[in-house]
């Protein structure tokens, strides 16, 4: 019993950083790391939505209208859901690529079902590629910042 209590003072002594490391660093704020759904190192797991453009261009320009404000309409929807953290286009691409979305999700078939109601998708005037992403969660805090810093929305 004396030799393990002189074992575990050696062992404070020697590695003090140890012995005085806080529970948590100063600045954490576990409620919002819970409100957040971060684990330890403040990330998170999303899927990444890559959309490319699809096999069928939709030619009437009422119809793609229509295509177009369901499309934004959906990502509102999303959005308000808490499920889209982060949308949008991507520059004039030769390969295809138009845009993403960061979807904040358990797998990618949550994924797949919420970016088939999409008209854009449903149309075949978009395909989706799907891959599963881990970022920081304070990206879940998207929405509600770009709410307070946009005049006007789509």
């Amino acid at each position: 019993m004396k030799y393990a209590s002189l074992m575990l003072l050696s062992a404070a002594l020697l590695s003090p950083a140890l012995a005085q490391q806080p529970a948590d660093p100063p600045e954490h704020d576990a409620a919002l790391a819970k409100r957040l759904g971060a684990d330890e190192l403040g990330m998170r797991s999303y899927v990444l939505v890559i959309l490319k453009t699809g096999p069928t261009r939709v030619e009437d320009e009422q119809a793609r209208k229509a295509i177009f404000a369901g499309h934004f309409a959906n990502m509102a929807r999303l959005s308000e859901a808490g499920k889209l953290v982060l949308a949008g286009p991507f520059a004039s691409d030769p390969a295809g690529w138009r845009g993403l979305f960061v979807l904040a999700v358990d797998d990618l078939d949550e994924a797949r079902r919420l970016t088939e109601t999409d008209p854009a998708i449903s149309s075949g005037e978009m395909v989706a590629e799907y891959h599963g992403w881990y970022g920081s969660a304070a990206l879940m805090m998207t929405p509600e910042i770009h709410r307070k810093l946009a005049l006007k929305t789509l």
